[in-house]
């Protein structure tokens, strides 16, 4: 899209390798034993992934300018929005499976991971596609509109993860023990080497990313086309995915007005992909929407619609009951 913005090898390898770097600090060091993570402790963490993140946006701003650093903080919010929203069914997996809380971290490293290679090979595939038939943008921002009003009319409350088709099948074809063996995902019974009930839901948290992979990814196109820049606001949104969930688990009923603003910014996101001129000859519907305009749109619709959930969030009296 800009020519002047193409990154070389050496961002990629370098961007990578600290990553990789941060990932084996994390599960090596910080997070060695297996332990229940506190409130305080994933906040410290929540807050350093978000100075992280801000910080390579400088680090954009002074290296490219300010339209690149602006896309990526416009896309990270945009991911960061949507993990926010995977942290729900993340919640309600690891309560119908009850985890025990210190198990409960080595899950979402290893989903982080998962992700992180879903989300680059997706990356991959939407940036070929995109270089190879330009419209398909349309039918991106198609997709994201109707998911944006499939969203605002789901409940995850309701749902049930032990029943998902996904876990039927794992159950019927793979050798899942009884009983966990610890924190660990495969274990050694009767003989033979077998998966434990971790793994299952490890499998679950990986499905449940893939998912909102394919609606996350394809937004982020309606903001920037450079893959760079769309891979490094996923890896920010994602790595401080794991600490949110530990924030946010205990005050799920805070946010329950959230996903209607998530919704609404796919609705824009994917009108914006629509109008937007990507063709070489504008048509007479095409507008350009500033990259400012859009990052503000983005961050107010998220910012209102917690501040709407926290307003209007049932109170509850002494005794722990709610009152209406």
């Amino acid at each position: 899209m800009y020519a002047w913005l193409a990154f070389t090898q050496w961002n990629w390898v370098i961007f990578a390798a600290c990553i990789l770097i941060l990932l084996a600090l994390d599960l090596g060091v910080f997070h060695k034993e297996a332990h229940e993570v506190s409130f305080k402790e994933s906040l410290a963490w929540t807050l350093a992934w978000v100075v992280l993140a801000f910080g390579f946006m400088g680090y954009l701003a002074w290296s490219r300018g300010k339209v690149p650093a602006t896309e990526f903080l416009t896309g990270y919010f945009l991911e960061l929005s949507l993990s926010i929203d995977n942290v729900f069914v993340i919640v309600l997996i690891f309560s119908q499976f009850r985890v025990r809380g210190e198990y409960q971290h080595r899950i979402l490293f290893w989903g982080v991971l998962g992700a992180l290679v879903m989300r680059g090979t997706l990356i991959v595939l939407g940036v070929a596609l995109i270089n190879r038939f330009d419209w398909i943008l349309y039918v991106f921002a198609a997709f994201i509109i109707l998911t944006g009003i499939k969203m605002a009319a789901s409940d995850h409350e309701n749902s049930d993860p032990t029943q998902s088709r996904l876990l039927r099948w794992a159950r019927r074809i793979l050798p899942v023990s009884k009983e966990n063996d610890g924190s660990h995902f495969t274990t050694h019974q009767e003989g033979k080497w077998m998966l434990t009930p971790l793994f299952l839901v490890l499998l679950l948290v990986e499905a449940s990313d893939l998912v909102f992979a394919l609606d996350s990814v394809p937004a982020i196109f309606g903001v920037t086309r450079d893959p760079f820049i769309v891979f490094s606001s996923n890896v920010f949104a994602i790595m401080g995915l794991r600490s949110l969930y530990f924030v946010l688990a205990g005050a799920v009923d805070l946010f329950r007005l959230l996903k209607f603003g998530i919704a609404i910014v796919l609705v824009f996101i994917g009108i914006k992909m629509l109008i937007d001129p990507h063709d070489k000859e504008p048509k007479w519907f095409q507008y350009d929407i500033p990259d400012l305009v859009s990052l503000v749109t983005v961050a107010s619709i998220i910012a209102v619609s917690i501040v709407a959930s926290i307003a209007t969030a049932p109170k509850k009296s002494k005794a722990g009951t709610q009152i209406d």
